[in-house]
């Protein structure tokens, strides 16, 4: 508990503002009511009275559906076998357990509640529950784009975002594996899914889309709709904050809330098969274009930009890790290329759409190097038995991408820079703002998310006990939790 205290002690000195609280407008007839997972997100946009309903791009749509696939098969089995590789032989099918009920039943939680109050005008929070189940949301629905009078089918949005939702929660199951009850973890998802998850949503990607753009006055009133860190100015293509660092605190704090496992330091917790890893970590890698690339919500340059980007960061991030393993260690391992292969893809996450290749080639190998960190040195000083270095690879490797989003997010380093929906051109870019809006998105999120988790965990604890008894640890949580084993042999 006292590493805890000190971490959110830490961490709250980036602090967060004052809210101001946003006013619900009434729909406009032909509504385009989404949002999405780049930023800036997108969530309402209101076509003229007059003018004749928008109509969905097919090609546009064939895109975000096709990420979304991919996006879920970064989940399962990508993340599963990535994480099962890594744990011992007998805990395997636990993991796997984990990772494939937690995205089943986050996906169920999206529809009913989770799409709704993440992606409608509430506050600058929280959405509203007027899309539970749903409601309202046909094959005719319609979302924005990030180009005028471009729309999606909200279907499409609306699988696409639930898989982005569902492997954020996967993601933490890493920190605490090899020792947690598994009721536990559902009720713990339930609860951070809803008061952590969704609003990092919100806050992040929710505003009111390009089309509410037609003048100063008129964009001015959109951007009081938006989302706190939309407001804020800050940029996360598909998911630093909301995806990676989100996740990365959750489960930070829950090592530190279930403790080390028995046995730490004393005997072999070796990883059981680094095939299955370097599969699992071949699947994110794949999966990661849908969930970078389609971030752009459209089969465009910018969508071309972003799978550019997320393939060529990845591979520096692979290379640089294992060259400053191999200099460190004396040899190269695949669990060193498999850990900078994902690492750069989380530092690029924020970064896919806004940064040129220099950029991209710089965020990766930094992330390779300062990861490897992370996961040994950084590790040790937090004293937390992160498992599977969720903290050091998703939180450390988010951190440094969703800063430096901010630094080469500028037209003069080869970025996007950013766009004026209202002028319809890219506005004077100022470095400094754009990092400090950086550093409010980085700082809101572990607050937010530390403080969420901690009530989470401690809740979960009273009721329900997050640990298994030390003799079941012991034999392993395939056959004491699920009275099955991975392997017969």
């Amino acid at each position: 508990m006292k590493h805890v205290l000190a971490l959110l002690a830490l961490v709250g000195a980036v602090g967060f503002g004052a809210p101001a609280w946003a006013e619900e407008k009434a729909a406009a007839p032909a509504e385009v009511a989404v949002a999405t997972a780049a930023a800036p997100a997108v969530a309402e946009a209101a076509a003229p009275a007059a003018a004749a309903p928008l109509v969905a791009n097919k090609g546009d749509n064939a895109w975000v559906m096709v990420c979304a696939a991919l996006v879920i098969l970064m989940s399962i089995p990508g993340l599963a076998l990535f994480y099962g590789g890594l744990v011992r032989t007998k805990n395997m099918l636990s993991v796997l357990m984990q990772v494939f009920v937690t995205f089943s039943m986050i996906s169920i939680l999206w529809v009913v509640y989770g799409y709704s109050a993440a992606f409608t005008e509430g506050n600058e929070f929280f959405g509203v529950l007027d899309k539970m189940f749903l409601k309202g949301v046909t094959i005719e629905s319609v979302g924005a784009t990030f180009s005028k009078g471009v729309v999606i089918s909200e279907l499409a949005f609306v699988i696409f975002q639930g898989a982005f939702a569902a492997i954020t929660c996967g993601l933490i199951v890493g920190a605490f594996a090899e020792r947690a009850k598994f009721s536990a973890v559902l009720v713990f998802m339930v609860i951070w899914f809803t008061l952590s998850y969704v609003p990092m949503a919100h806050m992040v990607w929710y505003w009111a889309g390009p089309d509410a753009y037609i003048d100063a006055a008129a964009g001015e009133a959109a951007g009081k709709t938006a989302g706190f860190l939309f407001q804020k100015g800050a940029l996360d293509f598909a998911g630093g904050t909301v995806v990676h660092i989100n996740a990365a605190i959750a489960g930070l704090v829950g090592a530190y809330m279930v403790g080390k496992r028995t046995g730490l330091g004393n005997v072999s917790m070796a990883p059981h098969s680094l095939t299955f890893t370097m599969i699992g970590a071949s699947l994110l890698w794949f999966g990661w274009f849908g969930f970078n690339a389609g971030s752009a919500l459209e089969a465009s340059g910018g969508a071309a930009l972003a799978m550019v980007n997320t393939w060529l960061a990845t591979a520096c991030a692979t290379l640089a890790w294992m060259f400053a393993e191999w200099l460190i260690k004396g040899k190269p391992s695949m669990l060193g290329a498999a850990s900078g292969a994902v690492a750069g893809l989380v530092a690029i996450t924020p970064a896919a759409g806004f940064v040129g290749v220099v950029g991209a080639i710089v965020i990766g190998s930094l992330a390779g190097v300062v990861c490897l960190w992370g996961v040994n040195g950084l590790k040790k000083l937090l004293g937390a038995d992160d498992s599977l270095d969720v903290f050091g690879v998703h939180g450390i490797g988010g951190i440094l991408g969703a800063v430096l989003t901010g630094v080469f997010v500028d037209p003069a380093l080869g970025g996007t820079g950013v766009y004026d929906y209202v002028a319809n051109a890219v506005a004077p870019f100022d470095m400094t703002a754009q990092v400090i809006a950086q550093l409010w998105g980085v700082g809101t999120v572990i607050v937010w998310s530390g403080v969420v988790s901690l009530v989470a965990y401690k809740l979960v604890d009273i009721v329900i006990g997050l640990r298994v008894p030390e003799e079941e640890e012991r034999e392993g949580l395939d056959l004491t939790s699920h009275g099955e084993t991975a392997y017969h042999h």
